[in-house]
């Protein structure tokens, strides 16, 4: 599929009756299974790149992450949006130019946040949050292709428990022209209805950390994406941290026995049909 007809196709899931959920690879394979699973989209994970190289969250680069993101865009058929931090940039010259490279990089989609991390971690001032994501919304509608632009209001997930000043920024990222919106951590339906109702745009939400956040109970309270960050990737390694320990703690290979079948793995990973 042609990222023309990828952006369109991305867009079209968030008009769409319902909600849809987005999963979130952290390397090829799991792109290539996550496909072969039906999903209809996908979306990188910062944290989950970082463990696949082998450092934390925050300290992969823009040349890093964009490498990644072509990769992946490669190797599957779908479209891909892109956990793209903070833009790699505090100003909103150089959120705008991350929007535009991720663009090139095969991407029809991309998150910014209003956090910084670092030594210097900060939630940016309403004022200069909004004209970063007005520098990316800008970014994304000089493309000759649609690139759903989400802003993400970071404030639940970094110690900050104010839901009502979480709503206020989604609501100013919406008013600049963010696509889609995202406050990660909320934690209940009763949260996301709250946060959706004040929004008249497409909301994501990040499923796993809300009680009873299935498809359906998020749909009927407004949801309209539904991602899960780097869970998958730490449930990847859960099983690699427990056989470790066996190995190292007892010299055995028990964790042998719930090994996927090897023919099944092979099966999956066949060229997709028509590739």
């Amino acid at each position: 599929m042609m990222q023309k007809a990828k952006g369109a196709a991305f867009k079209a899931l968030h008009e769409r009756e319902g909600a849809f959920i987005i999963p979130n690879p952290w390397d090829l394979g799991s792109a290539v299974l996550l496909e072969t699973f039906g999903f209809e989209a996908l979306a990188t994970t910062s944290s989950g790149l970082a463990y696949s190289l082998g450092r934390r969250d925050g300290e992969v680069t823009l040349e890093e992450m964009l490498t990644h993101c072509r990769q992946l865009c490669d190797a599957t058929e779908l479209p891909v949006s892109a956990d793209l931090e903070n833009g790699y940039a505090d100003d909103p010259k150089g959120v705008g130019e991350a929007v535009t490279r991720a663009a090139e990089a095969g991407l029809v989609g991309g998150s910014i946040e209003d956090y910084r991390g670092g030594a210097d971690a900060t939630i940016y001032d309403l004022e200069l949050a909004v004209e970063r994501v007005a520098a990316a919304v800008e970014a994304a509608r000089a493309l000759s292709f649609d690139f759903s632009l989400t802003a993400r209001a970071e404030n639940l997930i970094r110690g900050r428990m104010d839901l009502d000043d979480t709503t206020r920024r989604l609501q100013a990222f919406e008013a600049v022209g963010a696509d889609i919106l995202y406050a990660p951590g909320l934690t209940s339906l009763e949260q996301v209805k709250d946060v959706t109702s004040a929004l008249k745009n497409p909301v994501n939400v990040l499923a796993p950390l809300i009680e009873g956040g299935t498809r359906d109970a998020l749909a009927a309270v407004g949801a309209k994406r539904l991602s899960i960050g780097g869970a998958l990737s730490r449930a990847a390694l859960a099983p690699v941290l427990r056989a470790a320990a066996e190995m190292r703690d007892k010299g055995s290979f028990g964790w042998t026995a719930d090994l996927a079948p090897s023919a099944e793995v092979e099966r999956l990973f066949q060229t997709p049909k028509g590739r």
